[in-house]
């Protein structure tokens, strides 16, 4: 009785009960019971009784309410779409980037019907997936024109611009509806890497055993099933991120806690190596393509860090690391913006030279907004959500460059 006592005795002190629920869940619940019978008019009792007692509904809702029999049909529909894309492909008749049209626009349709939006939008989906691909298949074939590769690498940005459209919905002006979009971004990549890691195994397992009787079904393993399977699962690992899957977002915040010191270490050593080895950007052409390429790495890795951080988190060892990364970002992008500007001035103007000041451009603006923002709350002057708005309302930004390169540079530069 002494258990059930300590409930009725501190059942006007909330946090007293709390702390009793957390020693040791099984005996409160034990004697909250008799404690409830006793006094059934307490308010904060009552909120325990609901809490101890609450089933959730939506586990008991049918599968078609779930959205599981619709993702089913997606799901399929992206597979047979993806498998009859690629037997275009083989034949050298499409580029290979409209793979990406055999799951986007069904990730899209998703979106839209979990999160129903105005029919301006959903038309206005249609529609731009629809110009989008005509366009893409009326440039010419031509693998050896930067113009049109260009358009090629940045069309999947263009994509992504249009799922965000299609996620965050009558919200996409909303800070907070794009940030929980990225948030679904991350936490669907970790979850689709591991179905994909568990998916190559079994790959690599059946064509073994198949090997062992003499079959090599490689070719028609990859092109009926890999691509069939890959598909499907795009979708349904979308569906259960929606389902709020619990491993992929408590994993996150940790990785993004990992990553940040360790890409600043990383990062440290390699520029203290460069600068020893000599390697100069300005003349060297792969270098500065990898230059930029470690720019993008470490603005994706500071994004990701400051998604993970809470609305009213305070500040903590991390938000210093992620103002060094920002800080080592804009020192190499302003390398980078440099060695490009050098370039163009001494060899003159091309697809290639014009897209990566672009991006250069584009990404050191970004970055001094997310500086700027940072050391306001370092600060004490503003708080951590002007931060993730700096990397909010500056997405539309980079689909607007990737509609400039798709639809302006093979024309250019024809």
């Amino acid at each position: 009785m002494e258990s059930s006592n300590l409930v009725i005795e501190n059942s006007t002190k909330p946090d007293v009960l709390e702390r009793m629920y957390r020693k040791d869940p099984n005996a409160f619940t034990k004697s909250f019971k008799q404690a409830w019978e006793q006094n059934p008019d307490s308010p904060i009792l009552s909120v325990w009784y609901e809490r101890l007692n609450f089933s959730e509904k939506e586990k008991k809702s049918s599968m078609l309410e779930n959205g599981f029999i619709f993702m089913g049909i997606l799901a399929i529909m992206a597979g047979v779409s993806t498998r009859i894309i690629f037997h275009f492909i083989e034949q050298e008749t499409i580029a290979p980037i409209n793979l990406a049209f055999g799951i986007i626009p069904f990730i899209a349709a998703y979106f839209v019907y979990k999160h129903t939006p105005n029919r301006s939008i959903i038309y206005s989906l249609i529609a731009l997936f629809q110009v989008s691909g005509v366009y893409l298949n009326l440039l010419p074939l031509d693998f050896n024109s930067d113009s049109i590769i260009l358009a090629y690498l940045h069309f999947p940005i263009f994509l992504w611009v249009l799922l965000g459209l299609a996620y965050t919905g009558n919200d996409y002006l909303q800070s907070s509806t794009r940030l929980a979009y990225i948030k679904f971004n991350i936490e669907y990549g970790i979850l689709y890497a591991s179905m994909a890691v568990s998916g190559m195994v079994l790959a690599l397992l059946t064509m073994q055993l198949f090997s062992f009787i003499g079959l090599n079904i490689g070719d028609f393993y990859f092109s009926n099933v890999v691509l069939f399977g890959a598909a499907a699962l795009a979708i349904v690992g979308v569906h259960l991120v929606s389902m709020n899957l619990k491993l992929a977002k408590n994993v996150t915040p940790f990785i993004a806690k990992i990553f940040s010191p360790l890409v600043l270490i990383t990062l440290l050593v390699y520029l203290v190596t460069v600068i020893s080895v000599g390697k100069n950007p300005f003349l060297d052409r792969d270098f500065l393509i990898a230059f930029n390429g470690i720019l993008l790495g470490v603005l994706a890795v500071t994004i990701f860090s400051i998604t993970e951080k809470e609305p009213d988190g305070k500040k903590s060892i991390f938000d210093y690391v992620n103002m060094a990364l920002i800080v080592v970002a804009l020192i190499i992008d302003s390398v980078a913006l440099s060695a490009i500007m050098f370039r163009i001035t001494s060899y003159g103007i091309t697809p290639n030279r014009l897209a990566v000041l672009g991006v250069n451009i584009l990404i050191c603006a970004n970055l001094l907004w997310i500086m700027i923002s940072y050391m306001r709350f370092l600060q004490n002057k503003s708080g951590p959500i002007a931060i993730q708005n700096a990397v909010t309302k500056y997405l539309p930004v980079y689909g607007i460059w990737a509609v400039f390169v798709i639809f302006t540079f093979p024309v250019i530069f024809n």
